[in-house]
């Protein structure tokens, strides 16, 4: 049995690394989404008890942790529509996705899924313990949104790097 350039360039397996990684970008980014906001609504719970007041200031690491989330969409999105299905020539199926994009897809998704799981823990253990102090010292307000941005950006890192991996040219699969 012999093996053609046109199978090892374009294996039939290859759409499963590019899906792969579109699932990868959006569940990890969506449980770091989820924690940060589950974590720092208990901050927020807790702080809401002694100083209700401050409540609504408190809400922006929930807001932070969600646009993580919104991230790893980007990014599944992105991928999702780069897959390309199989056509019918001379009636048998031959695949149109490079194995080549199909890893640069997973990493893609990879880079941005775990960029934004590490965002979210990291806005939701500042979320808990900075609304928590805020309700002590206020003037820690702004402290604490700085640490906010520096997590968040973590997630913006991953979403560039995915987004340039996503747009590396893949080939074309042989005729």
């Amino acid at each position: 049995m012999s093996v053609d350039g046109y199978s090892l360039a374009c294996p039939a397996s290859a759409p499963f690394f590019g899906y792969f990684g579109a699932a990868a970008a959006m569940s990890l980014a969506n449980l770091g989404a989820a924690y940060g906001t589950a974590k720092a609504g208990a901050g927020i719970s807790g702080m809401g008890v002694s100083s209700p007041h401050l409540v609504m200031k408190a809400l922006i690491p929930v807001v932070m942790a969600g646009v993580v989330g919104i991230y790893g969409l980007i990014i599944a999105v992105i991928i999702s529509t780069k897959v390309n299905a199989p056509k019918n020539v001379d009636g048998s199926m031959k695949p149109q996705y490079t194995l080549f994009g199909g890893a640069a897809h997973l990493a893609s998704g990879l880079a941005g899924g775990f960029s934004g799981l590490a965002a979210g823990i990291a806005i939701g253990i500042v979320g808990d313990v900075g609304t928590r102090a805020l309700a002590q010292q206020g003037k820690l307000f702004v402290g604490m949104i700085l640490i906010l941005i520096f997590a968040e950006a973590l997630g913006l890192y991953g979403l560039i790097v995915a987004l340039i991996f996503s747009a590396s040219t893949v080939g074309n699969c042989p005729e």
